[in-house]
């Protein structure tokens, strides 16, 4: 059975940093697109971005140039380092498997197989 589970989450000041990780177990064969996916207090979710197997990632406009997507086929786990944190990225944070890769920069990201999620809170 496909699991993902992510931890990392955890409440910084504006300005700081984080790296979310995300544990996958369960799958035949390496998910092909992997990504990330965030809820903000009374918002939808909303695509971060994503990757495919080869390394290519995308990003939504919002993160762009703050966010890095990278993932560790050994290890089994998909990485998000977030820099220069904003409060409006303050959301509960999702990894995603078996994603439309090009949704996940989207309002409306596509994807199989989510996690429960970790809390990012940032603070100005």
């Amino acid at each position: 059975q496909a699991q993902l589970v992510e931890s990392g989450g955890g409440s910084v000041l504006a300005g700081g940093s984080l790296r979310l990780s995300c544990v996958y177990s369960g799958y035949p064969a390496i998910p092909y697109c992997m990504g990330w996916i965030r809820q903000a207090p009374g918002k939808d979710r909303e695509g971060v971005g994503g990757i495919d197997s080869i390394g290519y990632a995308n990003y939504a406009e919002s993160v762009k140039g703050r966010f890095i997507i990278s993932r560790d086929h050994n290890k089994n786990t998909l990485y998000l380092q977030m820099n220069n944190l904003k409060p409006e990225d303050t959301a509960v944070y999702y990894c995603a498997a078996g994603c439309a890769l090009t949704s996940m920069t989207t309002a409306h990201p596509r994807t199989d197989d989510w996690g429960k999620g970790t809390l990012v809170t940032i603070s100005s």
